[in-house]
């Protein structure tokens, strides 16, 4: 008897531990899974995929009529450019300029670690490439328009960056691609952001709520979308967002070609997908210039070179070949 009241309560146990465990499924787990929540995990760049002279790489090549020697540029850039000033390395420039520390390219080289001090390539990414083009230790950047706070420490050094345009990019908001929701108007997104929208059914979506998901202060896609706002204060998120299906933002190509994103879904805006034909043609209402960006007051003579060819048509063509689009 005692043994069977033994073995009853262990069951019971047993019971109530997966019972527990069933409840936290249904309630939070299978949501999380399929309730578009993971839809804008910040995505890492595979930096090795985009060396260049290197076998394999993602990189075009064209016969261009141009290649630098001497005083060669240091270049860098955000994440979602590496590609395009990757490839002028590749294209204009000399075999063996770019080097690492411990002579190799390591895999865990996210954020630049080990290209050597004196690489014509480097790796600062979006916030720490603005402070090293207005500190000297970068001739030439590549990114999108600058934050407030980057545009004042470049004043407060006294520094002059001249931009110039050199191609074009569509910003882009997703959700995963479960949500039926497929696309949304400017001012709906800002409604969403601003805390006014809180569930999807209020913008033709299911009955869940909303996860609006921002990015890194300073990083180039959270300085355009604070534009896109456009003042519009960004609201507090409820407590319950966790629960709901996100809704994220960056840029096109860096999330379709170079993070491998999976299982999302690119929204239209105002009645406009982003495709290249309406980046090209400007009917998609979120088409953002990049640029490259130097100091006023450096005196490489290969950087006026550089910069011609960037928008000459091969130049031009070379971006188009990176996944990006011509100024057209």
């Amino acid at each position: 008897m005692k043994l069977a009241k033994q073995i009853a309560a262990l069951g019971l146990v047993l019971l109530l531990f997966a019972a527990f465990h069933l409840a936290m499924y249904l309630l939070l787990t299978r949501r999380l899974v399929s309730n578009f929540g993971s839809t804008a995990q910040a995505q890492m760049v595979d930096v090795g995929r985009y060396l260049p002279h290197e076998e394999g790489s993602d990189l075009p090549h064209l016969a261009a009529s141009v290649r630098l020697s001497g005083d060669l540029p240091v270049l860098d850039g955000a994440a979602a450019l590496v590609p395009v000033y990757a490839a002028v390395i590749e294209n204009l420039y000399p075999a063996g300029c770019v080097r690492y520390e411990g002579g190799r390219f390591s895999d865990d080289n996210y954020y630049g670690e080990n290209f050597a001090a004196d690489s014509a390539m480097q790796y600062n990414n979006t916030v720490r490439g603005y402070q090293a083009i207005v500190d000297g230790s970068t001739d030439l950047f590549f990114c999108a328009a600058p934050s407030r706070e980057q545009q004042a420490y470049a004043e407060e050094q006294g520094t002059e960056l001249v931009f110039v345009p050199i191609g074009l990019e569509a910003f882009v908001f997703f959700v995963n691609e479960h949500n039926p929701v497929q696309g949304l108007t400017t001012d709906q997104l800002r409604g969403i952001y601003a805390g006014e929208y809180t569930n999807w059914a209020e913008v033709g979506g299911p009955d869940r709520v909303i996860n609006p998901v921002t990015r890194m202060e300073g990083s180039g896609s959270q300085t355009v979308f604070e534009t896109f706002m456009d003042g519009t204060p960004i609201g507090k998120k409820s407590l319950f967002a966790i629960l709901g299906g996100s809704v994220g933002f960056s840029f096109r190509f860096y999330v379709e070609g170079m993070t491998g994103e999976q299982g999302i879904r690119l929204l239209a805006l105002d009645g406009a997908y982003p495709s290249a034909e309406n980046i090209q043609s400007r009917s998609y209402p979120l088409v953002v210039p990049f640029y490259a960006v130097y100091r006023a007051d450096n005196d490489n003579p290969n950087l006026p070179l550089l910069i011609d060819w960037l928008l000459s048509e091969e130049g031009q063509e070379m971006i188009t070949q990176t996944g990006y689009l011509p100024l057209g």
